[in-house]
C-alpha cells in the first residue's frame, strides 16, 4: 500500500515578465520605463515579452515590433540575450531542487513542482511555494508567481491569479467554489475559436459546462468534450512528469522585406533545412521523424500550415508542402518555417532523425 497523500500538492512557477524582468535587473536606470524585448522594427522583429508599464499602451508579447514602436514611441527596446535568460533559469530550477524531488519544466521561466511528499515546512504546500518565490527573489533577482493546488490545471490557473509576484493558493475543499465561477476561456486547451464557440452556446463560465452533460459536450467540441467535463469540474489526474518528450522541433524565418512569388519562397528552403538539422543535432536518442510540416504567415499576418505524416522530409517534399500552401492566398510572405513530428521510437520503425 502506499504511502503517498490521497490529495496532491502541485506548485506552478510562472516568472514575472521573465526576460524584461532580467533586463531590469541588469539595467536599474530603466526600472519605472516602459521596456521590452525584441527584434528591431527595421528587421521585422516582434516583441518577446515587456514590463507592465509598456503592457498599459497595449503592448504585448508576439506583436511587430514596429506597432509596438507606435503604441509607445518612448518604449526601450531592448535586444534578446538568451544566454542571460538562459543561466536565470537554471539558477531558478536549482533552487526548485532544494524543495521538490519531481520537477516538470514547461519554459525556461515556468515549472511544475509535485511537493504531495515533501516533509520540508511541515509540507505545506503555501510555505514551500512562499519560500522559492523569496529565494529567486534573493538569488536571481526577480519576482515570481505562483500558484498552488491539488492538481496541474488548477496550479496554472492560480499561478496567474494574483500577478505580478503574487501568490495564490486553491485548497482541495475550495475547488468546487473557485472553477464554479471561472470563466471558460481560463481552461487549459481553450484557445479563441473554441472561446468563441462556447459564447456562442451561452458558455460562459465553468458551472454553465457543469451543467451539461459529458455526451452534449463531445457532440460540440469532439474528444475534447470529454476533457472539458472533467476540467470544469476542476479534475486534472495528469502527474507531474519529471521528463518531457519532445513531440516536434521546428525553425522559422521573418524576413526583412516581404518574399514575392513562389521562386523567391522556395530558394530559402535550403537554409532553413539546413538551420533545422543543425538544431536536430540536439535531440535526444529514442525518437524517430514521424512526419514533417510547413508555416507560412503571409503580407496580411495570416497564417497558414500544412503537414505531411510518415513521410522522410527532404528538400523536394518541404517545396512541394510550400507550394500546396501558397496556393491558398495570392499574397507577399513575410514568414517561412519548417519542422518535423517527433514520436518515441519502438524497435526500428521511423525515419532517422538526421535530415541530410
Amino acid at each position: 500500500m502506499s504511502d503517498k497523500p490521497s490529495v496532491r500538492k502541485i506548485i506552478h512557477i510562472d516568472a514575472d515578465c521573465f526576460y524584461a524582468a532580467l533586463e531590469l535587473r541588469d539595467h536599474p536606470e530603466l526600472v519605472g520605463k516602459a521596456i521590452a524585448v525584441g527584434g528591431s522594427a527595421s528587421g521585422r522583429g516582434v516583441i518577446s515579452t515587456c514590463n507592465y508599464e509598456a503592457r498599459r499602451f497595449g503592448i504585448h508579447s508576439a506583436m511587430p515590433t514596429a506597432t509596438a514602436l507606435r503604441l509607445c514611441p518612448h518604449l526601450v527596446l531592448m535586444p534578446h540575450r538568451f544566454q542571460v535568460y538562459k543561466q536565470a533559469s537554471k539558477d531558478m530550477h536549482e533552487i526548485f531542487s532544494h524543495y521538490a524531488s519531481v520537477i516538470e519544466p514547461l519554459s525556461l521561466d515556468e515549472a511544475y513542482l509535485d511537493v504531495s511528499d515533501s516533509g520540508l515546512l511541515s509540507g505545506s504546500g503555501t510555505l514551500i511555494a512562499e519560500a522559492i518565490r523569496k529565494e529567486v527573489r534573493a538569488a536571481v533577482g526577480i519576482t515570481v508567481s505562483a500558484g498552488v493546488a491539488p492538481n496541474k490545471f488548477l496550479a496554472k490557473v492560480a499561478s496567474d491569479w494574483n500577478k505580478p509576484d503574487g501568490l495564490c493558493v486553491i485548497k482541495p475543499a475550495q475547488v468546487a467554489g473557485f472553477v464554479a465561477g471561472l470563466p471558460v476561456s481560463k481552461i487549459f486547451g481553450v484557445g479563441r475559436v473554441t472561446a468563441a464557440k462556447m459564447q456562442s452556446l451561452g458558455l460562459h463560465q465553468c458551472k454553465d459546462l457543469q451543467a451539461r452533460s459529458e455526451m452534449e459536450l463531445v457532440s460540440h467540441f469532439g474528444s475534447f468534450g470529454s476533457r472539458l467535463y472533467s476540467l470544469c469540474r476542476g479534475i486534472d489526474h495528469r502527474p507531474v512528469a519529471a521528463t518531457r518528450t519532445r513531440k516536434s522541433m521546428s525553425v522559422e524565418h521573418t524576413y526583412a522585406t516581404d518574399l514575392i512569388g513562389r521562386d523567391a519562397c522556395l530558394e530559402r528552403v535550403p537554409d532553413l533545412l539546413i538551420e533545422l538539422d543543425q538544431r536536430m543535432q540536439k535531440i535526444e536518442s529514442g525518437l524517430f521523424i514521424s512526419g514533417c510540416f510547413v508555416k507560412v504567415k503571409f503580407s496580411d499576418f495570416s497564417v497558414t500550415t500544412l503537414a505531411r505524416a510518415g513521410i522522410k522530409p527532404g528538400a523536394c517534399l518541404y517545396k512541394s508542402l510550400f507550394s500546396e500552401a501558397l496556393d491558398r492566398h495570392n499574397l507577399p510572405v513575410r514568414l517561412l518555417g519548417i519542422g518535423v513530428k517527433l514520436a518515441p521510437r519502438q524497435g526500428d520503425a521511423g525515419a532517422q532523425l538526421a535530415l541530410f
